[in-house]
């Protein structure tokens, strides 16, 4: 089996931070239903500004929302850029055909085609 990254929101901004909370990160249901993110499934949060890297779980937030809460709460601050990533277990034989979920999001975290995205 190997670990292979399986969905990627590309540039969503934080929009709010709450440190007493025992701990995830709300992501806007529209972005958790087009990347493929359950609740409570764990993702890998990369903050595009401070060089942070870390691992919490989704929960359902509002529209346009990535909300850092608990620990996660001091890892960033609103409007930090960040990529956030799943990875799932496959085989070699599912990891060659598999194309990861790819979303890329303005600065309102809604989602826009990849040809308007920068890199």
């Amino acid at each position: 089996m190997r670990s292979m990254l399986y969905s990627k929101i590309h540039r969503a901004r934080i929009t709010g931070t709450q440190l007493d909370y025992e701990g995830s990160v709300a992501i806007a249901p529209e972005l958790l239903q087009q990347a493929d993110i359950l609740p409570h499934e764990e993702v890998h949060i990369l903050n595009v500004n401070n060089g942070a890297r870390f691992t919490t779980y989704a929960i359902r937030g509002q529209s346009g929302q990535i909300e850092l809460r608990g620990a996660a709460a001091r890892l960033a601050m609103p409007g930090d850029i960040v990529i956030i990533l799943t990875y799932h277990q496959m085989s070699e034989e599912e990891a060659l055909l598999r194309t990861p979920k790819i979303l890329y999001v303005d600065e309102n975290n809604r989602i826009k085609p990849p040809n308007t995205a920068s890199a």
